[in-house]
Parts: C-alpha cells; sequence; structure tokens
C-alpha cells in the first residue's frame, strides 16, 4: 500500500463537516433533519456541492421507497391487518419465555415488510398487556419488542433506511442494487439468534422500573353496542362462551338486545344470534381487538351521518328547483314552464351526482375523537337519541366510558352526565364545530382504530405484490412500492387526506441531504483517506480485521447517531477499504446494513429504543445490560455468516 500523502483542501474539509455532523449527532441539541440539512448546506456554500445539484439526494430511489413504506405501513396499521396478526401469533396463556419470543418474533417479522418504527408503536399495547398479565414491569417486555423490531428490519431490502442507503451505494458502483432479499440470508440469521437470545436471557437483564408517566391517559372502560353480522363468530355461542372468549382482552360482555329487548348476562346460556347486539365493556385500548376477534361491528353506521348530510342537500336542491317552502309552510309551484321542468330534472341529476361524489369524500375523511362532557354542557340529561347527532351534526356516537359507574340502559338512551368520555365519529370539522356548541373538550389525540377485514385483505394483497416485484426484479423497488401506494389511495386503503400524514419529513430530510453529503465523501477521495489511515493503523491491511473493523465503528456510531445517517457516512468508507484490499465490497457493505442496524445501547440510536424510554420508566444507561451482551453476539454470528454468504 502507499505512502500517505497530505490531504487537499477539499478533503480536510469535508471530513471537518463530517466530525462536525457526528458530534452534533451525538450532541443532541438539533433534530437529525437540521444537522443534515445544516451539513448540506455547508457543503454548498464552501464549494463541495453545486447549488444546482443540492437537492438531488431527495430523488435519489432510497429517500423515494422510504417515503412509500411510511404510507403503506401506515395503511397496514389502519385497516387492522396487523392487528388480527398480533392476535393469533402472540399467546394470551402460557409461560413469559414463550410470550415474549412470540411477540418479539412477530416484531421481527413486521419490521421486515413495514417501517420498524410503525411495527412497534402497533405493537406496544400488546406488550404493556403481557406485562400487566404476567405481573412484570413493563419494560421487561417492551425493551425485548424494540430490539426484535431493530433486529428484523436488517432481514429485507425495506425493512430499515440504512439497507435501502446501503444499496444505492451499491447501485452507484455500476454493480446494480441489491434485490429485495440479498439482505435476507445473513439478515435472518442474526435475527433469529437475537431473538433466541432477548427471550430466553435478554429480558432477564433489564433493570425493573416502574413507569415514569403514562403514555395514555385513562379513561376507564367504554360501553358500547356491537352488531353481531351473518358472519360472526359469535353466532351460535352462549354468552358465558362469549364472556371467556373475550376475557384475556380485559373485556366483557354485560348485556344482549335481542329484538329491541335487552337480556341480562343472568342467564349464561342463552345463545347468541346474526343480528343480536352484544353490550361490550372493553378498555379502550381493546376495543378493536374484541370487534376483530368476534366480527363484530358497531352499530352506529358511520354512513349514515354522511348520507343524512347527501339526503339534506338532495332535498334542498329539490325545493329549490321544483318548490319553495315559505316560512308558513306554504309551497309555491315553480315549474309552471316546461323548459324549467326539465332544467329542473338536470339541476336534480347533478345535485345527486355532486352528493354522492362528496358523501364518498367525506366518507374518507371520518376520524374517531375522544370528548370529555364539560359541568356545563348543553349534553347533560340528554341522550345521543334525543341529540339526532347524525342529522345535525354528521356524527355518531360509538361508544361511552364512565367513571366508577356502569349504564343499565341502551347507549343511544342513556342520559349524559358530567364527566362523561364520548368515543365519536365523524369528520374533523363536524367534530370540532359540535364539541364547540355542546361544550366538550377534546382529549389528547391518540389512535382508536376499528378493524376493517375488507380493506385490510386489499392492503396484505397489494402489499405481497408489490414485494413480489421487488423481489423478482419486475421493476425497481421504488416503482413498485410508489405503485403499491396509489393502490391503497385508489382503493381508499388509507385516506388521501390523511396518507402524506403518514411520511416523516425529518426522515426525507435526513437521507435526502446526507446522501448528496456521503457523495463528496467520495468524490473528493475523503472516504479513501479515512479507509487507508484505518487500513494501515487499525487492520493491518488484512481483510478480515477490516471487516470486524467495519461492522464494530458502524455499530459504534449507530448507538450514538441516526442509523441512517451512520450508513451514509460508513459505506463511502467501505467501500474505499474494500477496494483498497481488492476484495469484494459485497461484503463490506453487508457489514456497514448489519452494524446501522444494530443500535442497543443507548435510547437515541434508533426511534423505538426512544419509544420505550417513558413507558418502560427507562434512564440513559438501562439499555446496555441487554443491549451489550446482545451486539457482541450480533459481532460473533454476523462475521462468519458474513463471510459464508459474501465471502471475501
Amino acid at each position: 500500500m502507499e505512502s500517505s500523502s497530505p490531504m487537499a483542501l477539499d478533503q480536510i474539509t469535508i471530513l471537518g463537516i463530517i466530525v462536525v455532523t457526528i458530534g452534533l449527532f451525538i450532541w443532541g441539541r438539533w433534530r437529525h433533519d437540521m444537522v443534515a440539512l445544516a451539513s448540506l448546506l455547508a457543503c454548498v456554500f464552501t464549494g463541495l456541492i453545486e447549488p444546482e445539484d443540492a437537492f438531488a439526494g431527495f430523488g435519489h430511489p432510497a429517500v423515494v421507497t422510504v417515503a412509500c413504506v411510511l404510507i403503506l405501513s401506515r395503511g397496514l396499521q389502519s385497516t387492522g391487518a396487523m392487528d388480527a396478526l398480533a392476535q393469533k401469533v402472540v399467546p394470551k396463556r402460557g409461560g413469559i419465555t414463550m410470550a415474549i419470543a412470540a411477540l418479539t418474533a412477530l416484531g421481527a417479522a413486521m419490521s421486515g415488510f413495514m417501517n420498524n418504527v410503525g411495527a412497534m408503536a402497533l405493537l406496544m399495547p400488546v406488550a404493556t398487556d403481557l406485562a400487566v398479565r404476567h405481573q412484570l414491569p413493563p419494560g421487561k417486555v417492551l425493551m425485548p419488542l424494540s430490539f426484535g423490531t431493530i433486529l428484523g428490519g436488517m432481514t429485507t431490502l425495506i425493512g430499515t433506511p440504512p439497507n435501502l442507503i446501503v444499496s444505492g451505494f451499491r447501485a452507484n458502483t455500476g454493480a446494480g442494487g441489491y434485490g429485495m432479499f440479498d439482505f435476507t440470508p445473513v439478515g435472518v440469521v442474526v435475527a433469529l439468534v437475537g431473538i433466541v437470545f432477548v427471550a430466553l436471557i435478554g429480558w432477564r437483564l433489564v433493570p425493573a422500573r416502574t413507569q415514569a408517566g403514562a403514555s395514555t391517559f385513562d379513561t376507564g372502560t367504554y360501553l358500547t353496542e356491537a352488531l353481531v353480522g351473518d358472519k360472526s363468530a359469535a353466532i351460535g355461542k352462549s354468552l358465558a362462551e362469549l364472556v371467556k372468549m373475550i376475557g384475556d382482552d380485559d373485556a366483557q360482555v354485560i348485556g344482549l338486545v335481542h329484538n329491541n329487548a335487552r337480556v341480562s348476562t343472568a342467564m349464561p346460556g342463552l345463545r347468541v344470534r346474526a343480528g343480536d347486539l352484544l353490550l361490550i365493556e372493553a378498555e379502550p385500548a381493546s376495543l378493536s381487538s374484541v370487534l376483530s376477534s368476534l366480527g363484530l361491528s358497531l352499530t352506529a353506521d358511520p354512513q349514515s351521518g354522511v348520507a343524512a348530510k347527501a339526503a339534506s342537500s338532495v332535498a334542498q336542491e329539490t325545493s329549490t328547483g321544483d318548490a319553495v317552502q315559505t316560512d308558513t309552510g306554504e309551497a309555491t309551484d315553480a315549474l309552471e314552464v316546461e323548459p324549467e321542468a326539465e332544467q329542473g330534472k338536470e339541476s336534480k341529476k347533478e345535485a345527486k351526482k355532486d352528493s354522492d361524489d362528496k358523501r364518498s369524500r367525506e366518507q374518507d375523511d371520518l376520524v374517531m375523537r375522544e370528548l370529555v362532557v364539560l359541568p356545563d354542557s348543553y349534553l347533560i340529561g340528554r341522550s345521543a337519541e334525543h341529540l339526532r347527532l347524525a342529522g345535525r351534526y354528521e356524527t355518531n356516537l360509538l361508544a361511552l366510558s364512565r367513571q366508577g359507574r356502569r349504564s343499565v340502559k341502551r347507549l343511544r338512551s342513556t342520559p349524559l352526565m358530567s364527566g362523561d368520555t364520548l368515543l365519536m365519529m365523524g369528520s374533523e370539522e363536524n367534530l370540532a364545530r359540535f364539541a364547540n356548541e355542546q361544550r366538550c373538550v377534546p382529549l389528547a389525540q391518540r389512535d382508536i382504530s376499528m378493524p376493517n377485514k375488507e380493506k385490510a385483505y386489499v392492503a396484505l394483497v397489494a402489499m405481497a405484490l408489490a414485494v413480489a416485484g421487488a423481489a423478482f426484479g419486475l421493476m425497481p423497488a421504488a416503482i413498485s412500492f410508489a405503485t403499491c401506494v396509489l393502490a391503497f389511495m385508489a382503493l381508499k386503503v388509507v385516506p388521501l387526506r390523511n396518507a402524506y400524514e403518514a411520511v416523516d419529513g425529518s426522515v426525507v430530510v435526513l437521507l435526502g441531504a446526507l446522501i448528496a453529503v456521503a457523495q463528496v465523501m467520495d468524490t473528493t477521495g475523503a472516504a479513501d483517506v479515512v479507509a487507508k489511515t484505518m487500513l494501515e493503523n487499525l487492520a493491518q491491511e488484512n481483510p478480515l480485521y477490516a471487516l470486524v473493523l467495519i461492522l464494530v465503528v458502524t455499530m459504534t456510531l449507530s448507538d450514538f447517531m441516526n442509523n441512517a445517517a451512520t450508513a451514509a457516512v460508513m459505506c463511502a468508507i467501505a467501500l474505499s477499504a474494500a477496494e483498497q484490499l481488492h476484495v469484494n465490497p459485497d461484503s463490506f457493505l453487508m457489514a456497514v446494513a448489519i452494524g446501522a442496524s444494530c443500535a442497543f445501547l443507548t435510547p437515541v440510536g434508533h426511534q423505538n429504543n426512544t419509544l420505550i424510554l417513558s413507558p418502560g420508566g427507562f434512564k440513559f444507561g438501562d439499555y446496555w445490560p441487554m443491549g451489550l451482551p446482545l451486539e457482541i453476539l450480533v459481532l460473533l454470528v454476523a462475521v462468519p455468516t458474513l463471510l459464508w454468504v459474501w465471502p471475501l
């Protein structure tokens, strides 16, 4: 290897920018997208990047794919597709070791095909319930789940942003990007070993902490009415059997309505029939699970309010075209001339079409919100039936929570009281109008979703086709998943209004900015300088030592800075090291991919670790007792597996 020569000014400049960038990431006072943007602009101001090329990174396939996967993950969450899977996989009975193993494995599997932060958020309530059921501190289950979802991300191309960045760097060399499952052989082996360790030993090493603060708020249980459909699993079951079926979901059946007559649960042998209404009392987080497991639907039809408004609109148009109603109730004929009659018919057709379009749009905009009845509310003493919510506000009362008291009446006829929490469905505007006029206050927003089996199947099929398209090389990953996003929107799996809310703008800015910065490392030769220094002074020009060094450095950086940023910085160095050693660059790039997905020592290395910080009651130093042995285990398993799958 040639002796070192003095560095050029542009190499010193970019290395200085990189060092400051890493320092700012570790400092943590600025958000990661701000740091990345500052780094990009510093390269522009110093002449390392031409102004017209500054934002070229935002069009990189990796950035597009990450944005698409975030939207697709939202669709899989909102339809209840993943909820149903969690119910079937995670055992509700049995030992804690088996339960943690199943939950962690499920989180890893989900993370391979959806954003791992989304998978973590989806399974956190399941983990918390599991901890309560086994009388464990929540952190004992939350941390294994977090680590499992991080491990699962390394198994596929779309599992985590670092894999997409690694693939992009390989494509820039002219060798083409990685395929959908090129990461799978090494990733699955590492993930399986990690999950076994976490389930058997790791969770026992997690410090037992009490919850520092509630991640949500306590509204008590909800009382709701659910309709037994023709295909419901509840049909033919006795009330006693239903109580057992949903008991593990912290829910209970407190009554049944048959032919508009309420039946008490004091008749446990009574069989449920299609068309019956079940009065269910459940925790807010359990509502979706109960409805999905029994195949029930809420009795308040979310379309009724929209339909009422459409009917009202048509009636108004008809009255202006056919007759004008006076204040005294008398109708004045407005159709005396035949041409006007024809115009009236046309206007009615247009009105109907407009109302149908409007109804479809508004149905997509429906959301669920929790409102608390204030002491001076006009709702006190009045029932939903009396208020005519669908007609006046285009909203529906789905469930009622009343702390310490249980209503013995039907939901729609129960007089409301001060302090009641109402689970309402409607558009954002209509719910805001209802809350303002009726003196209610919304609770802090949280996700309460109801399963939609039809859309869940559509989401799963569309996602499977997108994965297949990318896996078999039918189209690039970015195109395949962008097509799937379009299908999600067209088929209303994700409402148009909420589609782009799923895209984390900070992640897009981070990736788009740092991809351009990392390319400067390559074009200026700074990556060659760093790689050469590492190889001469640390790896002693030994390819195996160099591979281990790349993996260890990447793992260490990912514990203190964003994993995508780590991958962007280390890919250029890894490629240069492989070139100088004349070895297979895939081995080194895969080492970067594995290392970037091993942020197990701190709460700042990965968003999933940050998510569990408060719910688990953790401190900064609580991650390493399980994280350090896991990182050592990953190192011991990953190196021989890399050499076997991607030989030097």
